[in-house]
């Protein structure tokens, strides 16, 4: 138990000392960047320091290199800027009207592609600044503040023009190059125009190929220059005619998010759908011959069809004046069929029940037993009062039998199709079939 204790005890005593290590070196070894300006006038410790518009940290001093410019060291509390890059470069920005000012910062250049990123700034390992990572003057700029400006609208014209050339004058004193970098580096314009030049000459290369290159995709371009003239012609007809339907257009583009949010799960069932059909489509590749052979001769049909069909649009043209007039009595027949529903039914239900419960035998048997039982006897023997004439056509069928059927001629009476004889006994025969069956 005593080495167990004693165990517990020096972890304990090791996470301490190790915290108490992590906590001291976060606070005694802050990330420092010494960035070198010509003019850091008004520049006070404490102002913000910013990337984005965003407060990354604070001016932690200002001081004076040797070959007289402005030191301002910027202390970087947010660990996500971290470190500055070689590439990167700051500036004095004026904050308010009444003369404060901040400094706003690029941690790095801006790359694309598989461009490897630039090293971090160099630390200072000794000296003035020590501990500090230097970003050279080259880097960073000073511009004229709009305050510096104004405050030469408040003499008259004359004394501007003097205090221009005392300014200027002093400053040209033996130190004209020195001037000229100053004002390349206060110039926004002028740094642009050089790091244009600069990547300009790094690309040279890549230029060349550009430009041989544009001359083969010109050359075609040239034979097709009346194609090209056409497009643009036609390309700002329909730029013309986009913006007359501006509006449309922006309330579909706003309109656009929701649709594509409905579409998301749609396009996710046809992704489920698809990799469902990819057997069916697989096989049908396999009678992809077959297939192509009934389309192949499915063109003489359709070629013969063709005349079917319009006939068949000249009867819906036809049928585009029938049925509006017939409207009307269509829905004449809609309101007399509605209270008629009723006796359909009851009827429905009636002939059902009566075809149900075998109500055609029983009429046939009926009338047959009817027919015997009224024939009279005398003292001769008996005789017969009725007859039912019994033959093929007395039977019950769903389909008429051969010389079972009866016309009417022209002169309105009817004509008795004749019928081939048969035995009487014919529905007595059915009859007591069916009184079996019972």
């Amino acid at each position: 138990m005593r080495r167990v204790a004693a165990a517990l005890l020096a972890i304990a005593a090791t996470a301490a000392v190790l915290l108490a290590t992590g906590a001291a070196g976060d606070r005694g070894d802050p990330y420092l960047v010494r960035a070198v300006f010509d003019n850091a006038s008004f520049i006070i410790p404490g102002e913000d320091v910013r990337i984005g518009g965003v407060v990354v940290g604070a001016i932690e001093d200002v001081d004076l290199t040797e070959d007289n410019k402005a030191a301002v060291v910027l202390r970087i509390d947010d660990p996500a800027f971290r470190p500055f890059r070689r590439d990167a470069r700051c500036r004095i920005a004026l904050q308010s009207l009444i003369g404060e000012q901040f400094v706003e910062c690029t941690p790095a250049a801006a790359r694309g592609g598989n461009r490897e990123p630039a090293p971090p700034l160099r630390r200072i390992a000794s000296g003035r600044g020590a501990g500090q990572h230097l970003l050279p003057v080259e880097n960073n700029e000073t511009p004229v503040n709009v305050d510096l400006i104004n405050n030469i609208m408040r003499v008259p014209q004359r004394e501007r023009l003097r205090l221009i050339i005392n300014e200027l004058g002093a400053g040209l004193a033996a130190n004209g190059p020195e001037l000229r970098r100053a004002i390349r580096r206060a110039n926004p314009a002028l740094q642009q125009a050089d790091r244009l030049v600069k990547t300009l000459a790094e690309q040279d290369r890549l230029l060349a190929r550009l430009v041989d290159a544009s001359d083969r995709v010109l050359e075609p371009l040239a034979e097709r220059r009346r194609d090209l003239g056409g497009f643009i012609e036609h390309a700002g007809a329909t730029a013309k005619a986009t913006a007359e339907e501006g509006d449309d257009l922006e309330r579909s583009l706003q309109r656009l998010p929701a649709f594509l949010r409905e579409l998301g799960p749609a396009a996710e069932r046809f992704g489920e759908l698809a990799d469902e059909m990819r057997p069916a489509i697989d096989g049908l590749g396999d009678h992809a011959p077959v297939v192509n052979e009934a389309v192949r001769r499915f063109g003489p049909f359709a070629e013969a069809a063709t005349p079917a069909f319009q006939t068949l649009g000249d009867l819906a043209r036809k049928g585009r004046g029938t049925f509006p007039q017939i409207g009307p009595v269509v829905e004449d027949i809609g309101r007399l069929a509605r209270p008629l529903r009723p006796l359909a039914r009851d009827l429905a239900r009636l002939a059902g029940s009566f075809d149900d419960a075998g109500g055609i035998e029983e009429l046939m048997r009926f009338i047959y037993f009817y027919t015997g039982a009224v024939n009279g006897k005398d003292e001769v023997g008996h005789y017969v009062r009725a007859a039912l004439g019994v033959n093929a056509c007395a039977q019950r069928v769903s389909t008429p039998g051969p010389g079972c059927a009866s016309t009417f001629d022209s002169s309105g009476e009817t004509q008795e199709a004749t019928a081939a004889s048969a035995p009487e006994s014919a529905l007595a025969d059915y009859l007591l079939g069916q009184e079996a069956a019972r």
